[in-house]
């Protein structure tokens, strides 16, 4: 029997052994990097407490690190492609650990803010790295596991987050408990730092690229991101009806971003290469991330507020009843990224239908407000959730990235992680403002105005069911 080429290992110069190494201490990087995403939520009241921060200050801690990864991660996907995935993830991994050591030991909210802000850039820098590193070291049903490992990563880290906050709380206590948020990423890092020198490949293929890392391109990404994300993450704090106003300034300012990108791409390699968008698995796979994270994501930040703010329950417990989604993601991921190249987008297009139907069955047992055992209540729901979860992350990351070329492979990646970034802070901004104002509206009814905000959600999701589903129609109707 012959060897299937497109399965074989790529000639890195990289035994197995190595290979596997190296994506471990990538997954290592970004499960700490994605985790600060999430699991500074159920910190907020110590660091209150400590630092006696105003709503704005607590408001930048949690939007701040959102804002500035989002900004980064495209041209630090462009600087790995084309000065080395090594130097990059390095840089960024020493600086996530520098700045995370300087928020541990902040003595004011300014201070603190301030190291939310660069920590942030520095996980923009380390998670196109890791894409690009899967892309450039493994081919055909290994590059679907790698991608399934990391799918799993996403999946944890995000649902994991209040729980490993509140384990970190209790043991370090109320007052002083939040820092050991920041401080537990220490040692992690600069043992990551150590092993990714000696593992990780120097250059993605051949030569590097000594072109200019187009700083126009680099501008006007920024400019138009900012625009966007800003009134999303400040929704609380800006009251003026005006700031909605920027969203469509900054739309405007990516598409001239685009037209940059296809000017500056006749002279010399750009920013990111927009014909990627010409292939469907990207365009169709990159909405279906950005569609989904923005419920996703959503589901989480309502859940905590339910249970600690509208039920008393400790941050602790709540972290423990979003677990069972955890479990479930990482279950499904692993086995999700061994079968995708058989499947296609069809085992997204189930996963997405599973946690709708998880989802569904969570709004239908709340539905009569209950007040007590509402963790064991929507532990089964929740499960069911993130097993669809499991089928949707790792295998779309798969499909969206298999057309990609592996020079271009971490700038793509990072677009497609900005897209992610986006819709995670939309669907917070949507999903959070019904859920607030339907409280409001029903007198206080925690479990009413959570139910609305999850019916939202799902909602969400079912959009980006409906993607899944025109991908696989256009793919049937090419094939015929």
């Amino acid at each position: 029997m012959s060897a299937d080429r497109s399965s074989a290992p790529p000639d890195t110069g990289y035994d197995n052994r190595k290979r596997w190494q190296a994506l471990g201490v990538g997954l290592v990087a970004a499960f700490m990097t994605l985790l600060d995403v999430s699991i500074v939520n159920v910190a907020v009241p110590s660091m209150d407490r400590a630092l006696h921060a105003t709503p704005s200050d607590l408001q930048w801690v949690l939007s701040g690190y959102a804002l500035t990864f989002g900004l980064v991660l495209v041209p630090a996907g462009r600087f790995g492609d084309a000065r080395g995935r090594r130097n990059a993830f390095v840089l960024g991994v020493a600086l996530f650990t520098v700045t995370s050591a300087l928020a541990g030991i902040a003595r004011s909210p300014e201070w603190l803010v301030v190291a939310r802000l660069l920590q942030g850039a520095a996980a923009g820098i380390v998670n196109p790295q890791v894409s690009g590193l899967i892309q450039q070291l493994f081919r055909g049903a290994e590059r679907g596991r790698a991608f399934g490992l990391l799918g799993a990563t996403i999946g944890i880290s995000t649902a994991v987050g209040p729980l490993l906050g509140g384990l970190l709380i209790q043991l370090g206590g109320e007052e002083h408990g939040w820092r050991w948020v920041f401080f537990v990423n220490v040692p992690v890092g600069i043992v990551a730092v150590l092993l990714a020198w000696r593992l990780l490949p120097t250059r993605p293929t051949g030569q590097q690229d000594r072109h200019r890392l187009d700083p126009v391109g680099v501008l006007l990404l920024g400019v138009g991101v900012t625009l966007v994300l800003l009134p999303l993450v400040q929704r609380e704090q800006w009251q003026t009806p005006w700031k909605w106003a920027l969203i469509p300034a900054g739309l405007a300012v990516l598409v001239a971003f685009g037209l940059w990108e296809r000017w500056y791409a006749r002279h010399r390699p750009p920013l990111f290469d927009l014909r990627l968008l010409g292939l469907r698995s990207y365009l169709l796979g990159a909405l279906i991330a950005l569609v989904y994270f923005g419920g996703f994501t959503a589901i989480f930040f309502i859940f905590t507020l339910y249970l600690q703010n509208g039920l008393g329950y400790s941050a602790l417990v709540a972290g423990l009843a979003i677990t069972p989604f955890a479990l479930g993601s990482a279950a499904a991921s692993a086995l999700g990224g061994r079968v995708v190249n058989r499947y296609g987008r069809p085992l997204v297009a189930i996963g997405l239908l599973v946690v709708v139907v998880g989802l569904a069955a969570t709004v239908w047992i709340l539905r009569d407000s209950p007040t007590h055992s509402v963790p064991l209540l929507t532990a089964g729901p929740l499960l069911l959730a993130g097993l669809g979860s499991g089928l949707v992350i790792a295998p779309n990351q798969t499909l969206t990235l298999s057309e990609v070329p592996v020079p271009p492979a971490g700038s793509g990646a990072g677009m497609l992680q900005t897209g992610q970034r986006i819709g995670s802070a939309a669907g917070i901004a949507a999903v959070g403002s019904l859920f607030f104002s339907s409280l409001s509206g029903s007198r206080g009814d925690w479990a009413t105005a959570f139910r609305h905000a999850l019916l939202l959600a799902t909602g969400i999701i079912v959009l980006a069911l409906v993607a899944a589903v025109v991908d696989i129609s256009l793919g049937r109707r090419r094939r015929a």
